[in-house]
């Protein structure tokens, strides 16, 4: 019972980022119990998400072929099919819209203490789980008395896995008619207008309520297309109409992890950076010396975006 379960997430056929990320902090978790990792993929593509998770830092790569989209009732009868099974002392699930739908259902079918939202796991005669509270103003730590618990760990807080490796593959018959409840997911439809993902953009260029004026982010399109970026923005941008919710980063829009992320005009509410600060390099252009965003920046330029971007993209063309 020193194992630890960890369960990846895909969508439309993609692994999602937080499946690398959950390797990374899996791994992490086993070594300080002395035992293995195991992966789970269920429905999907389950032999193609396996050969892109077996890296070395995986144990046991376990398929549960059944559906092909996200599904409460499977998700959860399997993962507790698999927990009985092997009798894991952890058991990891993404914090995603997805994972907060099965991941309480299970501790309490289980009847272990649950932990959501984590940043930070540590174990040493017990787990310490660190999660942020009051929009990310406070960091807390959670001491878990007990031997097996659940957790779900929020996206960009881990390095993602990478690599070749050489795990145990291991299919896991489940029937989904044991749990059938009458209903299932038929289908998928993308909610809103969006014709991007950010989450998925390696270079964004985001901008905040600085720009003043809906009519002057034409001046932040152009620096998006010069460089090749994609649009994204805070949310006052959003609430004012000026780009749609699909644009926008934050705890009440979307986290991202490009590996560039360029402010301009963000003054770094803590409901933003919560959605960005897991990215590679940030870039920060601000008149505010004393911007709360400074305080993560990799390079910052204190100067008025008016003068900064036009030169930008002046360079870049």
């Amino acid at each position: 019972m020193s194992s630890v379960l960890f369960v990846a997430e895909h969508r439309r056929g993609d692994l999602r980022d937080v499946s690398y990320e959950g390797i990374t902090a899996g791994r992490q978790l086993a070594d300080a119990l002395g035992g293995e990792l195991h992966i789970a993929v269920i429905s999907g593509d389950v032999d193609g998400f396996a050969e892109s998770l077996n890296t070395p830092e995986v144990d046991v790569l376990h398929t549960v072929e059944v559906g092909e989209e996200f599904d409460h009732d499977v998700y959860a009868g399997a993962t507790e099919a698999l927990h009985a099974e092997l009798d894991p002392a952890a058991l990891i699930l993404p914090n995603s819209v997805n994972g907060l739908d099965y991941a309480p259902a299970v501790a309490d079918s289980l009847g272990l203490p649950y932990v959501s939202d984590t940043t930070a796991l540590a174990y040493d005669d017990g787990l310490t789980a660190t999660r942020e509270m009051y929009g990310s103003k406070v960091e807390t730590t959670v001491d878990v008395d007990a031997d097996q618990f659940v957790v779900s760990i929020r996206s960009g807080e881990w390095e993602a896995a990478s690599g070749a490796g050489d795990a145990e593959l291991s299919e896991f018959a489940f029937d989904a008619e044991v749990v059938d409840d009458g209903a299932r997911v038929q289908g998928f439809e993308e909610v809103g207008e969006g014709d991007v993902d950010i989450a998925d953009a390696e270079f964004l260029v985001s901008v905040g309520r600085g720009i003043e004026e809906e009519d002057n982010i034409d001046l932040i399109r152009d620096l998006v297309e010069a460089t090749g970026a994609t649009l994204s923005s805070s949310r006052p941008i959003v609430d004012n109409g000026w780009l749609p919710k699909n644009r926008q980063v934050g705890q009440s829009g979307k986290q991202v992890t490009p590996n560039v992320y360029l402010a301009i005009g963000i003054s770094g509410a803590v409901q933003h950076v919560a959605g960005m600060k897991g990215a590679e390099t940030i870039i920060v252009i601000n008149t505010d010396p004393n911007a709360p965003i400074f305080d993560i920046a990799d390079y910052g330029i204190v100067d008025d975006l008016f003068d900064v971007v036009p030169a930008l993209t002046e360079q870049f063309e």
